[in-house]
């Protein structure tokens, strides 16, 4: 009887030698392609199994053309927000036997061209990405040039040939701000992370339309109540806990400081909530905070922390069913989910008097 040799793996033509067939029939056996009866299939894959066989991936795509490798791209791992729809893009990939590479890219354009040159050098079947700017462009579109499929996650890139998994986030910061403005607030600052080329708002477009979809509610909901937006109120570039401390300091310095403060993302709103509490400033009894963004801490903190909740968990399922489907040249569809409001106890009316 054929024994593998000790201390290495066992090869392709080891299972052949085993199952009593030529190494090509094998290979079509084990790789599940081309014309193998099912006796000989059962036959190589018994051998397979007995000899701990583990299949050569990268010579099976040659073989195949394809890898089963999904390539991930993700602006910031830490933030709760992607690494829910990693989880979700990983949890519809395992469902249909597919693997999954992620790179994460923290909102860098340049590690976010670097990825996709990677990912496209280790052949993976389609890329999924959260891109960092809808101007520049000419990576993403070598995806497509390529030939291998592209998902959009969250964010939009008019005029890119591309499916795109939206959330819509912008009706429900647009009910989060109302709700404010309805309760006394006509200052309701909004902190975010975005690199912008200016440290306060300047108008659109700002190159992540998910940013823009959620500042259009906001000034939108601003409008509707004649409130003129200040743009003192309007922090970009705040990316550290430092930062948040600091940016905190100086709203709270004005001469005519925010009431609410409405933060981008739940990293954002975790430190906001650190720097509020550090300075005794009462939540909502001084400032009402809002976040436009959920994650599963969000009920506990002191108080209950109202939130936009947006179904990201189902965008990177979604979106890693609309890669598979393309992959598998099955018509893959845009999907737009919408997000909504749960309200719990950090927001409350405005107060009579200013915070100093």
């Amino acid at each position: 009887m054929f024994e593998r040799p000790l201390n290495r793996e066992a090869t392709v033509a080891d299972v052949a030698r085993r199952a009593g067939v030529g190494k090509s029939t094998a290979s079509r056996a084990l790789g599940s392609y081309g014309s193998v009866s099912s006796e000989v299939r059962l036959r190589v894959l018994a051998a397979a199994e007995e000899l701990d066989y583990r299949p050569n991936e990268v010579a099976r795509s040659m073989n195949t053309g394809r890898s089963r490798t999904l390539g991930v791209i993700v602006s910031d791992i830490e933030n709760p927000y992607f690494s829910v729809a990693t989880r979700g893009i990983t949890d519809a990939a395992n469902a249909s036997r597919y693997n999954v590479i992620l790179a994460n890219t923290s909102e860098n354009l340049e590690a976010e061209i670097h990825a996709v040159r990677v990912f496209l050098d280790k052949r993976v079947d389609a890329i999924i990405v959260a891109p960092s700017s809808a101007y520049q462009i000419e990576h993403l579109k070598a995806i497509r040039t390529s030939g291998r499929p592209l998902v959009l996650l969250d964010r939009k890139v008019p005029g890119l040939d591309a499916v795109s998994v939206e959330v819509s986030i912008a009706p429900a910061a647009h009910e989060a701000t109302s709700r404010l403005v309805e309760l006394g607030h006509t200052r309701i600052a909004y902190i975010s992370s975005l690199q912008t080329d200016g440290d306060s708002f300047a108008g659109f477009p700002l190159g992540i339309s998910s940013v823009e979809d959620r500042l259009h509610g906001i000034l939108d909901a601003l409008k509707e109540a004649a409130i003129r937006p200040d743009p003192e109120l309007i922090r970009f570039k705040v990316v550290t806990m430092e930062r948040t401390a600091e940016v905190i300091e100086e709203l709270l310095g004005l001469a005519d400081p925010p009431t609410a403060i409405l933060a981008s993302d739940s990293t954002i709103a975790r430190d906001i909530l650190l720097a509020l509490r550090e300075r005794d400033v009462g939540i909502p009894a001084n400032v009402s905070v809002i976040a436009l963004d959920d994650f599963p801490w969000s009920p506990l903190t002191g108080p209950p922390l109202t939130v936009v909740s947006p179904p990201i968990y189902e965008a990177g399922f979604a979106a890693a069913v609309a890669a598979i489907d393309a992959i598998e040249e099955r018509t893959a569809k845009p999907v737009a989910l919408q997000a909504r409001v749960i309200y719990r106890n950090s927001h409350g009316p405005a107060p009579t008097r200013s915070v100093g």
